[in-house]
Order: structure tokens, then C-alpha cells, then sequence
């Protein structure tokens, strides 16, 4: 009888599931605009669908690509050798609610600006500074996505994860997930361990915005914005990202990009008393960063020779933010890397600071 099931379940994997498309472009699902195919892509709707994909991938010993909205990720020209998965799970579900706090689960499909409007909409603070931003509710834990001084971590309580090895569907709390500045476990010791399948949120109703940021606090104080309209909060958000180039526009090239190339690095004290020598100035913008001192990547890129609007081949930076590396047309994915690796060297040799990309490198 025992062998009789082992064999049911070769049988079962070597079947492959029944949407599974080849060679599919992959540039199309990236803010980019940059990748070549996917040798085999399956868009999943369900939890089933799911573990049904990653169990039948283990079985042909393919590599994984879990792919979200593709706005954190550079895909090699050569596309990616492997079974590449989208996760398209969807819904939004209120799970409790008083008046100190509402906790909302999201599926990990759900467009992630899509879920803010729905929340602000409602009057629930506590997301509204990450409205504009790209891509899918599932993959901002992995990033611990974050921006005008909030950072998802803040608000998440609960990550839902199906186990690639196992299947099995797992909860982590906020201190499973190790929370730190644009890291989590998902991209660091469980990297490629778990699918996220969805994330629940605790908001607060009728609470102000929380603003941290000086360009956006000012923003606000110039217009006389009441800080518990969570609506205005929003649109001028929007509207700050959108003279950066920061919010996705067919019609300019500048917003062809995958946001924010670079992180902004983190020094010690006595790293950042020797960048002031280096520089030649006390005026180089930093921030605290517990008993680290966080600097401004953009600033250490424009000073290191790389202005707004610089240009290689196909590929350059975006005329509005240097942080912004865009696809000008016709942009490839060797381009890109070189003008990456252009932009560390020459931070590095102004200022002895190694700056990290913030994408995926996906196929490389």
C-alpha cells in the first residue's frame, strides 16, 4: 500500500500544473521595463496553486523565481532559467476592529497603493506616508518597504507564509520576521525558505499621520494640512514622489524605473568623522540610525559626479532623483549593471563608502 502512494505521488508531481506557460518575457511584469524570459511562468491564484507549483518545481529540480509586482527587481537579458511564479491572491479582510485599533489581512496579490487608498479612505492611520509606492501587499515585509519615516514593520503584526520544502502554511509574527532598515529574515537567513501569501495589518482608526520627514512635514505646513486628514496626507505624498519621478507614468521615462536603486548607507561614528574629511565639509546631510548614523545615498551619488539626468547608453538616472536609475528606452540589463557598478565606484572613491542596490538581481 506504502509503495502504491509513493508512486501516486511521483505520478502527481511529474504532471505539470495546468497553466504553466514557456517562454515568457518577463520585462512586460517589471517597472523597468528590462528582462528577457522566463524559460517556464505560472500565475497563481490560490494557496493550492501554489504548493502545487512549488512541489512540481522541487520534483524537476528547477530553480525559483517568486515574482511580485516587479517594481524591486533587475532580470538578467538572458531572462531566467527556471519556473518563474507569480502570485496574484487577492482579497481584503477586516478581522477585528474597536476604536483603538482595526487589523485588516491582505492577500499577498493585492496592489499595495490600492490597499493604502483603501485604508486612508477609511480613516485608518499608520500607512498613509507609503502611499504612490509600486508593486504588491506580499513582497513589503520582505522589503520592510518604507518611506517618508514609516516603514511597514511598524504596522505589521502578522505575515502569512506557505513553507517551500513542507507546503505547510506557517504564521510569523513582527519579531519573527527581524525587522531592521530594508531587511527582514525573508532576505537574509529564510531567503528562499518561505512564499508570502498574506500580511495583516493593525491601523488605527481616526489616529493623525505620523510625520517624520522635514520635506513633507513642510509640505504640510505650507498648505495648513490637518494631520488627521489621512486623504490630504496621501495626495501630498503623491504629489512629492511625483516630482521625483517616484510614481509610475507611461508617458515619462523618468518613473521607468524600479524607485529607489540605493539604500542609503549606515556608518559608525568614526566612519562618518572620516567621510567629513574626505568631503570637505560638515554639510553632508545624515540622520541617526540607533547608535549608527544613517547618510543620504542620493546626495553621496550627486557629489561623487552623477547628476540628475546622467546617461549611459540606454540606461542613465532620472532627470528628477539620482537615487532613480531609469530605462530611457530600449534600456538592457548589462547596462544597468554597469552604470551600477560606475555609481559605487565613484562613491567609493570620493568617499570611502560602499552604497548597496536595493533591487533583486534576478538570473544574473
Amino acid at each position: 500500500m506504502m509503495h502504491n502512494a509513493t508512486a501516486m505521488t511521483e505520478s502527481l508531481q511529474s504532471v505539470a500544473p495546468r497553466r504553466l506557460q514557456r517562454n515568457v518575457p518577463l520585462a512586460p511584469f517589471t517597472t523597468l521595463g528590462i528582462g528577457g524570459p522566463a524559460k517556464l511562468f505560472i500565475r497563481a491564484e490560490s494557496v493550492d496553486e501554489i504548493r502545487e507549483t512549488l512541489s512540481w518545481t522541487a520534483a524537476q529540480n528547477e530553480p525559483l523565481f517568486i515574482l511580485g509586482g516587479g517594481s524591486n527587481v533587475l532580470i538578467a537579458d538572458e531572462g531566467f532559467d527556471g519556473v518563474v511564479l507569480q502570485i496574484d491572491l487577492r482579497g481584503i479582510t477586516v478581522r477585528d476592529e474597536d476604536a483603538e485599533a482595526v487589523t485588516v489581512y491582505v492577500a499577498a496579490g493585492e496592489t499595495w497603493d490600492d490597499f493604502v487608498s483603501f485604508a486612508v479612505d477609511r480613516g485608518w492611520a499608520g500607512i498613509e506616508c507609503l502611499s504612490g509606492i509600486p508593486g504588491l501587499t506580499g513582497a513589503t515585509p520582505i522589503q520592510n518597504v518604507g518611506a517618508y519615516g514609516q516603514d511597514v514593520s511598524e504596522t505589521i503584526i502578522r505575515v502569512e507564509v506557505i513553507e517551500r520544502d513542507t507546503g505547510r502554511v506557517v504564521t510569523l509574527t513582527n519579531w519573527d520576521c527581524g525587522f531592521g532598515y530594508r531587511q527582514s529574515i525573508f532576505k537574509s537567513s529564510a531567503k528562499d525558505r518561505y512564499v508570502v501569501v498574506g500580511v495583516t495589518f493593525r491601523l488605527r482608526p481616526g489616529g493623525e499621520a505620523s510625520i517624520r520627514y522635514p520635506e513633507l512635514q513642510t509640505y504640510l505646513d505650507e498648505r495648513g494640512v490637518d494631520l488627521h486628514d489621512l486623504r490630504q496626507v496621501r495626495e501630498a505624498v503623491i504629489a512629492i514622489r511625483k516630482r521625483k519621478g517616484m510614481v509610475l507614468d507611461p508617458t515619462d521615462p523618468d518613473t521607468r524605473s524600479d524607485g529607489s536603486f540605493f539604500m542609503n548607507p549606515v556608518v559608525t561614528p568614526s566612519q562618518f568623522d572620516a567621510l567629513l574629511v574626505r568631503a570637505g565639509t560638515k554639510n553632508v546631510p545624515h540622520f541617526p540610525s540607533g547608535d549608527q548614523i544613517k547618510l543620504s545615498a542620493a546626495w553621496l551619488i550627486e557629489h561623487s559626479g552623477f547628476h540628475k539626468g546622467f546617461t549611459h547608453g540606454n540606461v542613465g538616472l532620472s532627470s528628477k532623483h539620482t537615487l532613480a536609475v531609469i530605462n530611457r528606452g530600449g534600456g538592457s540589463a548589462a547596462e544597468v549593471l554597469d552604470l551600477v557598478r560606475m555609481i559605487q565606484g565613484g562613491v567609493r572613491e570620493a568617499f570611502g563608502v560602499e552604497i548597496q542596490p536595493e533591487p533583486n538581481f534576478i538570473g544574473f
